[in-house]
């Protein structure tokens, strides 16, 4: 087998239609768009509209609002954090940066850190986070850690 023998196998690519190329190629004069109205023209794209009737989005009830000043945090649980330190990528103090460099959150790093208490923290840790949840804070002062909840991050809250 030579370079020039590589190719698709047979059906795999097709080649585009030429629209609007004489009518001897089927798709000529019109090119495929049918005759006359709106939709045959240029541009065009009635999203929603449905003849005249009140369109279904129009129709349902609406529900809820979204909260522009809602934050994204990542949420994190004790039991990962524990996992980093007895691997060696955590130790001292617990930040959004630290956590991204140990791999505990992804880069996507969103407004910050909400620590979750979900599984047992041995580790005498100091936390400087957006967020922690009551039993977070529990169990990290059992542990013997301290947590710093972010000014800037709580001010938005």
């Amino acid at each position: 087998m030579k370079l020039t023998d590589i190719r698709d196998n047979e059906g795999a690519s097709k080649s585009r239609i030429r629209v609007g190329r004489g009518i001897g190629s089927g798709k000529g004069k019109t090119g495929g768009r049918g005759v006359k109205g709106q939709k045959a023209r240029a541009g065009v794209a009635v999203k929603g509209f449905e003849g005249g009737q009140m369109p279904l989005y129009r129709r349902l009830p609406k529900r809820g609002f979204h909260n522009l000043f809602a934050r994204e945090l990542n949420e994190v649980n004790l039991g990962r954090i524990q996992q980093a330190v007895e691997a060696g990528k955590l130790d001292g103090t617990v930040t959004l940066e630290s956590l991204v460099a140990a791999g505990v959150i992804s880069k996507a790093a969103r407004d910050g850190v909400k620590i979750l208490g979900v599984g047992e923290l041995k580790a005498k840790l100091a936390f400087e986070v957006a967020g922690a949840s009551k039993s977070a804070v529990e169990a990290i002062e059992k542990a013997g850690g301290t947590v710093k909840i972010l000014a800037a991050a709580a001010s938005q809250a």
